[in-house]
């Protein structure tokens, strides 16, 4: 390593390596690298960095199949492994492995006081993300703009539909990051894009110094992640990160005065401008709703004195029902993430209209007998089943599982009159249960004591005997699902199937 000072005596800035890695035709050949984590992200930042001849250490303490074959690929192109047992040794002793390391690249799971990343901070080793990665291996010339997305809830949702209104515009568009494809495998594509929307969550933003977006947003914040941050002010200042160094437009909730702090503590580029979504009337440079209109007052040149219309809510409608506030607010911001990009206004609108919802998502199962199902097993925190459980009344709500610590008090408050019938399940039910009883002791509640998955018949018969013609019963949890599932989308898929054999589908 070097002693930390510049050839010319200057104190060299710590969070660089070494000076000039900006882009991917740098002169990364010999950097000793220490990929912390083998996941998908980091597989592919340790391919990124070994195809341009850096010198390569894994570490990763799993031994599951996939890790395996990953490992062996990445043993082929030369690095150097240190998995299952050796690499939980690396882990508590970092010193072996961190002796002559110049950068640690990190996946977003690791959280700093992870021995290893604890160790390389103390020694002065620089540790990034590979979201900084991926910013850094973008071309020296011409590179896609990205625009960020980050929030408590939401963000799948708002970084695929930003990906489809880009793609109604003749861009060729990609959704990356936490959504699934890793940032690095849209950087790197041998087509290039033209624009890279990028879900971001606090993790990754925990890591990244460097990234200037077009255009970013926090969607939302809300208590989350809480063990991994330390508090919710920590949590906060990593979700803000999503706005440092905006070119064009941070994009903030109008209904949510923390996203805009936000924005008024980011150091952005000179002419930035902050732009609101609101599911009121937009003011200047703001998107917003006038009546069933999507409109836009930020992106239009006579913003004082005109809007522009950018859809309706009926081209976000799908089935009967009319959208949830949540999905409505999530469009307006994905619109204007899409105007600062140069989306037209038509664009916009056809975006809207032929997005496909994530599955689990307010998805309507079935609708009989003036009754409709809805599977939102996505709400897997109280903010999120907050924002579900608003857009409907009466409700016939299905909840519980792992709460991880989050308070559910507020919730249930808030809930508590539109409620026709309550089923609990999981783990964590009985803290459900405990609020019910303080704040809407006359609803009527169903604890399924069963722990197996085949309990879901039991939560569907339940919730049918509540429901009564013109009610949701809607499956927004609140809690994570592993006490009982094996994901999210498996509880969703229970349920679904669950939903279905009772109506004899």
């Amino acid at each position: 390593m070097s002693d930390g000072l510049a050839p010319t005596g200057e104190q060299r800035d710590p969070y660089e390596p070494r000076p000039g890695l900006t882009h991917r035709d740098a002169d990364w050949s010999g950097l000793r690298v220490v990929v912390a984590g083998l996941g998908v992200s980091g597989f592919a930042a340790a391919d990124a960095l070994l195809e341009r001849g850096a010198v390569v250490t894994g570490v990763d303490s799993g031994t599951s199949q996939a890790l395996t074959e990953r490992a062996r690929i990445l043993e082929i192109l030369g690095a150097r492994l240190l998995l299952g047992p050796q690499g939980q040794q690396a882990i508590s002793e970092p010193e072996a492995s961190l002796a002559d390391a110049d950068l640690v690249v990190t996946s977003p799971g690791w959280r700093p006081d992870n021995p290893l990343l604890a160790a390389a901070a103390q020694r002065g080793i620089p540790v990034w993300g590979e979201v900084e990665l991926a910013w850094r291996m973008r071309p020296a010339h011409n590179p896609a703009p990205w625009l960020t997305i980050t929030g408590t809830n939401g963000k799948t949702t708002v970084v695929t539909m930003v990906a489809g209104m880009l793609a109604a515009a003749g861009l060729r568009a990609a959704a990356a990051g936490n959504v699934g494809t890793p940032i690095l495998e849209a950087v790197l594509h041998p087509q290039p894009f033209d624009v890279i929307a990028v879900e971001l969550s606090s993790f990754q933003l925990h890591w990244q110094r460097s990234v200037s977006p077009l255009a970013s947003v926090c969607l939302n914040i809300a208590p989350d992640h809480l063990d991994w941050h330390g508090s919710l002010a920590e949590y906060a200042r990593a979700k803000g990160r999503v706005y440092a160094n905006t070119q064009v437009a941070c994009v903030y909730n109008e209904q949510d005065p923390a996203t805009e702090q936000l924005v008024v503590d980011a150091e952005v580029v000179e002419g930035c401008r902050a732009v609101a979504f609101t599911l009121g009337t937009p003011a200047i440079s703001m998107v917003g709703l006038v009546e069933d209109v999507l409109a836009d007052r930020a992106f239009v040149q006579e913003r004082r004195t005109s809007a522009a219309e950018l859809g309706t809510l009926a081209d976000l409608q799908r089935g009967d029902l009319p959208p949830a506030p949540h999905v409505v607010a999530n469009a307006l911001a994905a619109a204007a993430l899409a105007r600062a990009a140069g989306a037209p206004p038509v664009a916009v609108r056809q975006g809207l209209r032929t997005y496909v919802f994530e599955p689990h998502r307010i998805a309507l199962v079935a609708a009989r007998a003036g009754v409709s199902w809805i599977d939102d097993s996505k709400a897997t925190n109280p903010h999120a089943a907050q924002a579900s459980l608003a857009a409907y009344d009466p409700v016939v709500w299905i909840a519980g599982g792992q709460l991880k610590g989050a308070d559910v008090e507020e919730l249930v408050r808030g809930a508590a009159g539109r409620l026709r019938g309550v089923v609990l399940l999981g783990a964590d039910r009985a803290q459900i249960a405990q609020a019910l009883a303080r704040h809407a002791p006359d609803v009527p509640v169903h604890e399924v004591a069963s722990t197996d998955t085949g309990a879901m018949e039991e939560v569907v018969a339940a919730a049918a005997s509540f429901a009564e013609a013109g009610d949701v019963v809607l499956l927004a949890p609140a809690a994570a699902s592993l006490d009982m599932f094996p994901s999210y989308g498996a509880r969703g898929d229970a349920f679904a199937a669950a939903v279905r054999r009772h109506l004899g589908e």
